[in-house]
């Protein structure tokens, strides 16, 4: 049980880094899983692709809606590997996909790129807008210049990596997988974060992590101001060790010295609604 861990401080690697401390006693455990059909867990319309089996699209002429049909019918042929060709800030290019795909953009994309995607693996030479990746659940997607606010919405999974720098709301709202900026963040980075973890090499705007209910933030340079709820925690060996691992795994900032690293979490503070009288508790939900 939770007491006899607690009583002998034996916390498992995973609990050490504060991954799941939420308490499950108490609530009723359904299986909705048969764990022998994994391989129904496809989704419906997802192809079997080659990434040996490669193609380039040049999108110029093309409507985003174009472009995303386009993508899905060369995937349908076993294309595993695709070029996009002049995406030129395009909005909502390569939305949805919810296959392994390799998927390189030659230039750079606009608004809600990559959104709602689940398994690609994603390379932009160029930059991108605002809200890339939203709602990202699977994959790797690396920017090769800068993003703009919303980076990584309510992401749950998965890779997100800018090698420059990113606006201000970076991660709101996310509820799982990692972020990594190798440049600078803007203001509300983290906000209202839930879980998952933040990797900033450079400088963070003011408010960082502000209403943050649970997740990591790790911050390489000076930090602008602390959100509400957001206070300091010890850098472990066990966050070092991980820190250096995927920044390996993310090509980005291999000289790094992650020692001197700040940790960021949740206070806390604002968990507790019981306290608040019905009235107010109305409004805060």
């Amino acid at each position: 049980s939770m007491a006899n861990l607690k009583n002998t401080e034996k916390k498992t690697k995973a609990q050490a880094m504060g991954m799941h401390t939420e308490v499950l006693t108490g609530r009723t455990q359904q299986k909705f899983f048969n764990p022998d059909e994994a391989e129904n867990f496809y989704y419906f319309g997802t192809y079997d692709v080659d990434f040996n089996k490669r193609t380039d699209l040049d999108v110029k002429d093309m409507t985003a809606a174009e472009a995303n049909k386009e993508i899905d019918n060369l995937m349908s042929q076993g294309y595993g590997t695709i070029v996009i060709k002049n995406p030129q800030g395009k909005h909502s290019l390569g939305v949805g996909i919810l296959n392994k795909l390799n998927l390189i953009f030659e230039g750079s994309l606009g608004y809600f790129g990559m959104g709602s995607c689940d398994g690609p693996i994603v390379r932009i030479n160029g930059r991108v807008g605002w809200s890339c990746a939203e709602n990202l659940m699977a994959g790797k997607v690396v920017i090769e210049k800068n993003a703009g606010s919303c980076f990584g919405a309510a992401i749950r999974g998965g890779d997100l990596i800018c090698k420059g720098s990113v606006g201000a709301r970076t991660g709101i709202d996310m509820k799982g997988g990692t972020i990594i900026i190798g440049g600078d963040a803007g203001a509300f980075t983290g906000f209202m974060m839930q879980r998952g973890r933040i990797i900033i090499l450079g400088d963070v705007g003011i408010n960082l992590g502000d209403s943050m209910y649970d997740g990591t933030i790790f911050i390489g340079g000076k930090i602008g101001s602390y959100g509400s709820d957001a206070v300091d925690a010890e850098l472990t060996k066990n966050d070092q060790d991980w820190l250096k691992r995927k920044l390996k795994v993310a090509e980005i900032g291999e000289n790094f010295d992650v020692s001197k690293m700040k940790k960021i979490v949740a206070g806390k503070k604002l968990w507790n609604y019981d306290n608040l009288e019905p009235t107010e508790k109305k409004g805060a939900i």
